[in-house]
């Protein structure tokens, strides 16, 4: 520009300040400028320090006074002595999924075995002469009396859960291929070749639709009921004859939840320890009757799809994804505090889940080389989504257009099944699952536009 000159300055991550001046009074040597911030709601506010800059400058800016506004939509921290600016978000956009391992690997341990032995050898040394500590329930056989209405808002947060998505599934059509077990939430099913079921060369990767059930978005992992969690491990002979029911109703009932169709082993006295893993439990006959407690011990009766009419109502559809969704979260969140006490164990090598302090003995694992392991499950401590496997599906961005282009599939996002079931019935979109949504990113129109990004 004629007759304009620039100057900048350094401003926080991602904005820059630009002054115009006449350049007759801009000296050529000029000192780095120092500004002050005050940020007030989602405005920062910068003001100029003209003490540290050449005569030019001071006689430029005493007239006239510059004031800057920006807007900021994250949280901004300054650390002490020091004139960087550091953007904060709890939920950084564009996040890429969880790691995707194949079948021929072994899944890492959520803390890495270096670390647990440091840890272990810490502990020895500050318990190194002095007298050891009462073990804390659940290790003694009692339960945590804190935990008992998790376990119940737990299970019947999946009852709720499994009774909405009947009745939601109904407005919201959601496909599942016939011959792999990928499902698509939206009007029609995803273009892209990613079917490995058989005969894949046929189809050329691609899917083949049918409507899906409940039992294809929340995956049914079954565990083995123990009726003592602190008796001798299940053997390979007893593997028939031992009940199995869903993971996450197993870990509710050793928690606290009583069924009448899994009954299990009350203490009320912590076990006597004879051994490392030997144990004899006390004598209750002296104790009285037990009282009565507040906690609320309803369960709620799940409605089957076949009996409930689909809602018509866009309101009523839209308290109902909310529902939906409210309860998902509510069973992911107090399982997640379960699984803190309460150990759950999975192989590393396929998806099988034990609910107890050490893994089942049965024989029955059929992953990679599992002739080297004669069968035998590679145990290790579990995370959430091994319990609860959130089963992703791409997000549809527009519904007035559900169609998505093969070409532009790195633009689209992803998000569990539940959550996009949710959000196209008319529920927000928490903030936990926007980043693999990658609702911030600007879809090409078509292919030469995509060829355009950098």
């Amino acid at each position: 520009m004629s007759g304009m000159g620039s100057a900048s300055a350094h401003c926080p991550t991602g904005m820059k300040l630009l002054m115009h001046a006449d350049p007759s009074t801009v000296s050529p040597k000029c000192q780095s400028i120092k500004m002050s911030s005050h940020l007030k709601g989602n405005s920062l506010k910068l003001h100029l320090d003209t003490r540290t800059v050449s005569t030019s400058f001071s006689k430029m800016f005493n007239k006239r006074n510059l004031q800057v506004v920006f807007r900021v939509p994250y949280k901004i921290s300054s650390p002490r002595n020091s004139n960087m600016f550091i953007v904060k978000s709890s939920h950084p956009q564009n996040a890429d999924l969880p790691r995707y391992y194949s079948k021929r690997e072994k899944k890492p341990f959520p803390i890495p075995v270096l670390e647990l032995r440091r840890a272990a050898r810490e502990r020895q040394k500050k318990q190194k002469g002095k007298p050891k500590k009462p073990v804390p329930p659940p290790r003694n056989g009692l339960l945590v009396r804190s935990l008992i209405p998790v376990a119940y808002e737990v299970l019947n947060a999946r009852i709720q859960l499994i009774s909405n998505l009947g009745k939601l599934m109904k407005v919201v059509p959601v496909h599942a291929c016939k011959w792999c077990n990928e499902i698509h939430v939206g009007p029609k099913g995803h273009p892209f070749k990613s079917c490995k079921g058989p005969r894949v060369e046929v189809r050329k990767g691609l899917h083949e639709w049918t409507k899906a059930n409940v039992e294809d978005v929340i995956v049914p992992i079954d565990s083995y009921h123990l009726f003592d969690r602190l008796g001798k491990r299940i053997t390979h002979e007893e593997r028939f004859s031992i009940p199995r029911l869903p993971a996450v109703v197993e870990l509710c009932v050793q928690a606290g939840v009583d069924l009448p169709d899994y009954p299990t082993k009350r203490r009320r006295k912590p076990v006597i320890r004879t051994g490392k893993s030997e144990f004899i439990d006390a004598n209750e006959d002296d104790l009285s009757d037990p009282r009565p407690d507040n906690i609320n011990r309803s369960i709620i009766s799940e409605v089957p799809a076949s009996e409930t009419s689909p809602a018509t109502d866009p309101e009523e559809i839209r308290l109902l994804s909310e529902a939906t969704l409210e309860a998902w979260e509510k069973m992911r969140q107090g399982a997640n505090k379960l699984m803190k006490k309460y150990v759950v164990r999975v192989c590393g090598y396929c998806p099988e889940i034990h609910v107890g302090p050490s893994g089942h003995r049965a024989q029955n694992c059929g992953a990679f080389k599992h002739q080297q392991r004669n069968g035998q499950h590679g145990w290790q401590a579990s995370v959430l989504d091994d319990l609860i496997p959130p089963r992703y599906v791409w997000h549809v961005p527009d519904l007035n257009s559900p169609s998505l282009k093969r070409e532009l599939r790195s633009f689209y996002g992803q998000a569990p099944a539940v959550v996009e079931i949710c959000v196209q019935g008319g529920a927000k979109t928490p903030e936990l699952y926007m980043p693999t949504m990658r609702l911030d990113v600007g879809i090409p129109e078509d292919v030469k536009e995509a060829e355009m990004v950098v």
